[in-house]
């Protein structure tokens, strides 16, 4: 066999001249195809599994952990399915059944179904059974209320803050504390002030006084209040105005009407 010689980039390559047409005219014999398919084979399948590896460290990673910006709203994964909000709310105790609530239309028609299957006798006693259940349900759910179950509380007695407010107020006495008997006076005075004109005249200066005296306790209250708060929970949002008024708004009721129930005495160091 003839061999030729080429040179390339300064070293000398032999080649056979079969393989030297081949190459020439990019003609493969056919071990030179699978060889060739194999190792390219071979080489797409390592560029696949690097990326499949790529990717799933990409998952792994957070784009905090890995150091990269992350857009604005972006949430981490939890690592757990998000609850359902009927689930949360039972929790919360916003629902006091797991039975799903149906909407006021299909509950209309189930209670017509349930009716027109029942007696006039039998009707009754499930009615009073259903109102008796309510009843109960009701009073359970103002004694946990009164004990200052979270799950139960108004929004507005919500919080740490607002816990620490209603002992704060429980815990001192104020002027305030004889608001609701001094209106119940005044709407007294208002109806013998038809048959007394001067001693109307004369009671209404010092409601007026008294009145006064009153917002400015609350003012200062409300002031000392906040400041409490601040300083039993740094950095807390919960002060302003609103806790101010809520402060006020406790301290006008008498003790035993208030709700949550006071839970120190007074005298007490809160």
């Amino acid at each position: 066999m003839v061999l030729f010689s080429l040179r390339q980039h300064g070293e000398g390559v032999a080649y056979s001249p079969a393989s030297w047409l081949c190459s020439l005219y990019s003609v493969k014999f056919p071990w030179q195809k699978s060889q060739d398919s194999e190792s390219v084979a071979d080489g797409s399948s390592s560029a696949a599994s690097a990326a499949h590896d790529k990717h799933s460290a990409n998952e792994a990673a957070t784009p905090e952990e890995s150091g990269k910006s992350v857009p604005k709203g972006y949430t981490p994964p939890k690592g757990r399915p998000t609850p359902k909000r009927r689930d949360v709310e039972i929790q919360r105790g916003v629902r006091r059944s797991s039975e799903r609530t149906l909407s006021p239309k299909a509950a209309k028609e189930q209670r017509k179904k349930l009716k027109e299957s029942m007696t006039k006798e039998e009707w009754k006693e499930y009615r009073a059974k259903e109102r008796e259940k309510s009843r109960t349900a009701r009073l359970e759910a103002q004694q946990r209320m009164d004990a200052g179950d979270e799950r139960y509380l108004l929004a507005r007695d919500k919080g740490e803050e607002r816990r620490f407010t209603r002992d704060w107020i429980d815990s001192r006495r104020f002027l305030n504390n004889f608001f609701m008997p001094f209106a119940l006076l005044i709407l007294i005075v208002l109806f013998v002030g038809n048959w007394a004109p001067k001693f109307a005249s004369v009671i209404s200066t010092l409601t007026m006084v008294v009145l006064v005296i009153f917002f400015v306790e609350g003012m200062v209250t409300g002031r000392r209040v906040n400041s409490a708060v601040r300083q039993k929970f740094p950095g807390t949002t919960a002060t302003g105005f609103g806790l101010g008024f809520y402060a006020f708004s406790r301290m006008t009721q008498p003790r035993r009407w208030r709700s949550p129930r006071p839970r120190v005495n007074i005298g007490d160091k809160v």
